[in-house]
């Protein structure tokens, strides 16, 4: 398992490396100076680090392969015989927008978004923030995205360099740092424009900002909202929020129990 982690072809090495790489930058060059490194609740995002980022992942690989045994290993696949490059940006490309469209629906669905609220518990933006969901939320992306992307039938060699770049976006887009990327702002998502997004304010019909990696799905299907390029929300989270549960194990169970109410920005 050690010399796994190790190796440049686990994520695992991958997840390491990236985590220290933020954690060092925001120490560097912090966007809100008076934030700080062990803030409320950072150690309750360790777990969902470790879980969600590494254990979580690969139990529900191996229930996936279970399933899917028989199928033809190769030969029948959209991509077959294409390019390294070409088959990298078409996944990429294909996978990120159907993360968008799952993250939408995250907001729109009621019971989902019972799911999500974990993720909007967030008051402190910080690169760990990234990890912190709910492990069913892992469930529905991965049968969403991952399974249409079948189809295409994409080798290891292309899967694992997107999920590392897109995990090191992500911890980037969460992270308390000032980048925006300039004229690639159209096209990348940054901290700037994702801490909108957790704004507690609803500022679309269902929030904004629903970009994982390429926010140009958002300037398509105009679901931005970027008021000002150095303002900041002045809250995070979601409203009602006292309600929700701060310990980890009841943060778990709550969608199971909790009843499905109105959508989110309207009263829940």
């Amino acid at each position: 398992m050690f010399e796994v982690v190790l190796s440049t072809g686990s994520y695992a090495f991958w997840l390491i490396v990236i985590s220290l790489l933020c954690l060092l930058l925001e120490r560097i060059r912090p966007w809100r100076r008076n934030q700080r490194l062990w803030r409320r609740q950072f150690g309750q995002d360790l777990f969902f680090l470790v879980f969600n980022g590494h254990f979580f992942p690969i139990l529900l690989a191996s229930v996936a392969a279970y399933l899917l045994r028989g199928l033809p290993d190769e030969g029948h696949g959209l991509l077959g015989g294409a390019p390294w490059a070409v088959q990298f940006l078409v996944v990429f490309l294909a996978k990120d927008f159907l993360e968008w469209c799952v993250h939408r629906l995250l907001h729109a669905a009621p019971w989902l978004w019972q799911f999500h609220k974990l993720h909007h518990s967030i008051e402190e933006l910080d690169w760990i923030g990234n990890f912190r969901f709910h492990w069913m939320e892992i469930v529905v992306y991965k049968s969403l995205t991952y399974l249409p992307l079948l189809l295409l039938e994409v080798p290891g060699d292309v899967i694992l360099p997107i999920a590392v770049v897109s995990t090191l976006i992500g911890d980037l887009n969460h992270a308390n740092l000032f980048i925006s990327w300039g004229p690639l702002r159209y096209v990348l998502n940054s901290p700037r424009m994702h801490v909108w997004h957790h704004d507690i304010e609803k500022h679309l019909r269902h929030g904004q900002n629903y970009a994982v990696v390429f926010s140009i799905w958002d300037w398509v299907f105009r679901t931005v909202y970027w008021p000002d390029d150095r303002k900041q929300p002045e809250q995070l989270g979601f409203t009602r929020q006292r309600f929700f549960p701060t310990g980890l194990l009841a943060r778990l169970v709550y969608p199971f129990w909790k009843k499905t109410g109105p959508r989110p920005g309207v009263t829940s």
